[in-house]
Protein backbone atom coordinates (compact mmCIF):
# COMPACT_ATOMS: atom_id res chain seq x y z
CA UNK A 1 0.00 0.00 0.00
CA UNK A 2 1.45 3.33 -0.66
CA UNK A 3 2.51 5.64 1.87
CA UNK A 4 0.57 9.33 2.70
CA UNK A 5 3.37 11.89 1.98
CA UNK A 6 3.31 15.40 3.47
CA UNK A 7 3.86 17.94 1.47
CA UNK A 8 5.36 21.53 2.86
CA UNK A 9 7.03 24.47 1.38
CA UNK A 10 8.28 28.19 2.50
CA UNK A 11 7.50 29.18 -1.21
CA UNK A 12 3.49 29.23 -0.38
CA UNK A 13 1.80 30.26 2.65
CA UNK A 14 1.75 28.20 5.71
CA UNK A 15 -1.11 26.73 6.67
CA UNK A 16 -3.29 28.75 8.31
CA UNK A 17 -5.01 25.86 10.26
CA UNK A 18 -4.78 21.87 10.64
CA UNK A 19 -3.92 20.42 7.22
CA UNK A 20 -1.39 20.15 4.72
CA UNK A 21 -0.46 22.63 1.62
CA UNK A 22 -0.56 19.11 0.07
CA UNK A 23 -0.78 15.24 0.83
CA UNK A 24 0.82 12.97 -1.75
CA UNK A 25 -0.49 9.48 -2.26
CA UNK A 26 0.24 7.07 -4.70
CA UNK A 27 0.72 8.89 -7.96
CA UNK A 28 -1.47 11.61 -6.90
CA UNK A 29 -1.16 15.17 -4.92
CA UNK A 30 -3.80 16.33 -3.08
CA UNK A 31 -3.60 19.98 -2.96
CA UNK A 32 -5.43 22.12 -0.77
CA UNK A 33 -6.17 25.38 -1.35
CA UNK A 34 -4.74 28.57 -2.22
CA UNK A 35 -5.58 31.97 -2.32
CA UNK A 36 -3.61 35.66 -2.73
CA UNK A 37 -1.69 35.36 0.16
CA UNK A 38 2.04 35.40 -0.35
CA UNK A 39 4.48 33.36 1.96
CA UNK A 40 4.76 36.09 4.38
CA UNK A 41 1.06 35.88 4.74
CA UNK A 42 -0.27 39.01 3.44
CA UNK A 43 -3.19 39.18 0.91
CA UNK A 44 -2.90 40.70 -2.33
CA UNK A 45 -4.17 44.22 -2.11
CA UNK A 46 -4.10 44.60 -5.81
CA UNK A 47 -6.83 43.43 -8.90
CA UNK A 48 -8.39 40.93 -8.88
CA UNK A 49 -5.96 39.38 -11.65
CA UNK A 50 -3.11 40.10 -9.30
CA UNK A 51 -4.48 37.69 -6.09
CA UNK A 52 -5.31 34.58 -9.17
CA UNK A 53 -1.59 35.22 -10.30
CA UNK A 54 -0.44 35.02 -6.64
CA UNK A 55 -2.85 31.71 -6.28
CA UNK A 56 -1.96 29.97 -8.74
CA UNK A 57 1.95 30.77 -8.16
CA UNK A 58 1.51 29.34 -4.66
CA UNK A 59 -0.21 26.03 -6.18
CA UNK A 60 2.92 26.04 -8.46
CA UNK A 61 5.29 26.55 -5.47
CA UNK A 62 3.35 22.94 -4.08
CA UNK A 63 3.21 21.26 -7.39
CA UNK A 64 6.82 21.77 -7.39
CA UNK A 65 7.41 20.66 -4.11
CA UNK A 66 5.65 17.64 -4.14
CA UNK A 67 7.22 17.09 -7.64
CA UNK A 68 4.38 17.71 -9.79
CA UNK A 69 3.34 20.69 -12.21
CA UNK A 70 0.63 22.60 -13.97
CA UNK A 71 0.88 20.12 -16.98
CA UNK A 72 0.08 17.34 -14.52
CA UNK A 73 -2.80 18.82 -12.60
CA UNK A 74 -6.14 16.62 -13.40
CA UNK A 75 -8.83 18.42 -11.80
CA UNK A 76 -9.38 22.10 -10.38
CA UNK A 77 -11.70 23.67 -8.15
CA UNK A 78 -12.00 27.21 -8.17
CA UNK A 79 -14.17 29.50 -5.64
CA UNK A 80 -14.77 32.71 -6.79
CA UNK A 81 -16.46 35.47 -3.89
CA UNK A 82 -18.43 36.40 -7.05
CA UNK A 83 -19.22 34.01 -9.94
CA UNK A 84 -19.56 38.26 -11.79
CA UNK A 85 -15.54 37.67 -11.38
CA UNK A 86 -15.55 34.29 -13.89
CA UNK A 87 -14.67 35.83 -17.14
CA UNK A 88 -11.65 38.16 -15.12
CA UNK A 89 -10.08 34.99 -13.40
CA UNK A 90 -10.97 32.39 -16.02
CA UNK A 91 -8.31 34.76 -18.35
CA UNK A 92 -5.34 34.55 -16.24
CA UNK A 93 -6.35 30.60 -14.87
CA UNK A 94 -5.89 29.95 -18.93
CA UNK A 95 -2.27 31.36 -18.96
CA UNK A 96 -1.48 28.36 -16.67
CA UNK A 97 -3.20 25.73 -18.89
CA UNK A 98 -3.34 26.47 -21.78
CA UNK A 99 -2.71 23.03 -23.62
CA UNK A 100 -5.31 20.29 -22.42
CA UNK A 101 -6.73 21.73 -19.49
CA UNK A 102 -7.73 19.86 -16.44
CA UNK A 103 -10.92 18.97 -15.73
CA UNK A 104 -12.65 21.68 -13.74
CA UNK A 105 -15.61 23.44 -11.18
CA UNK A 106 -16.39 26.39 -10.46
CA UNK A 107 -18.73 27.87 -8.07
CA UNK A 108 -19.20 31.16 -5.69
CA UNK A 109 -18.52 30.45 -1.86
CA UNK A 110 -20.40 32.79 0.50
CA UNK A 111 -17.30 33.59 2.23
CA UNK A 112 -13.06 32.73 1.27
CA UNK A 113 -10.41 32.35 3.59
CA UNK A 114 -9.22 36.24 5.03
CA UNK A 115 -11.36 38.14 2.41
CA UNK A 116 -9.73 36.80 -0.62
CA UNK A 117 -11.81 37.03 -4.09
CA UNK A 118 -10.71 33.51 -5.66
CA UNK A 119 -9.12 30.20 -4.02
CA UNK A 120 -8.02 27.50 -5.81
CA UNK A 121 -7.34 23.51 -4.73
CA UNK A 122 -6.41 21.09 -7.14
CA UNK A 123 -5.32 17.44 -7.77
CA UNK A 124 -2.68 16.35 -10.05
CA UNK A 125 -0.59 13.37 -10.83
CA UNK A 126 3.14 13.08 -10.10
Amino acid sequence: MPERRVISTDEAPAAIGPYSQAIVHGDLVFCSGQIGMNAAGELSSGELEDEVRQAMANLGAVLRAAGSSYDKVLRAELYLADMADFGRVNAVYGEYFQLAPPARACIQAAALPRGARFEITATASL
